[in-house]
């Protein structure tokens, strides 16, 4: 037996389009879904240096969900690039003004921390509401 090694020439051809409606979704259930997807380890030709993985579009941003306590004590913390430009601010805000960037966070943390996964994270599509402009790829849709 040999193992099977992926080649990046291979990716191309293989690549398939998901769709996933996030109405009523556990955030952070989601998200290991979609980062196992986007980094290609629910194939069975897993290679984990070639990004070998799917495109996802995710759709209904402003309706996942968090369990427990996390809407009122999670902050996301960022810097300005100015001194003293240190910033905080509470899931509940962030998820009032952009609903797309609190999915995105969760995912792109799931991904490996290197320039693959900067990669990956591009193959990422979220939206607000149920219509998207993707319809041309045909993603299939995916119950989680």
């Amino acid at each position: 037996m040999k193992t099977f090694m992926m080649k990046a020439e291979d990716v191309q051809a293989l690549r398939k389009w998901w769709l996933i409606d996030a109405d009523g979704l556990v955030l952070g259930r989601m998200a290991t879904r979609i980062a196992r997807i986007l980094m290609g380890k629910n194939r069975p030709t897993y290679t984990p240096y070639v990004d070998g993985g799917d495109c996802v579009v995710v759709v209904n941003a402003e309706k996942v969900r968090v369990t427990g306590a996390k809407a009122e004590q999670r902050e996301y913390d960022y810097y300005t690039h100015y001194p003293g430009g240190h910033r905080y601010t509470s899931f509940a805000n962030m998820f009032k003004d952009k609903p797309e960037k609190v999915i995105e966070m969760a995912v792109k943390r799931m991904l490996p921390k290197n320039t693959l996964g900067r990669h990956m994270i591009l193959r990422l599509k979220i939206v607000r509401g149920p219509e998207h402009t993707y319809q041309a790829q045909k993603p299939e849709e995916m119950k989680i």
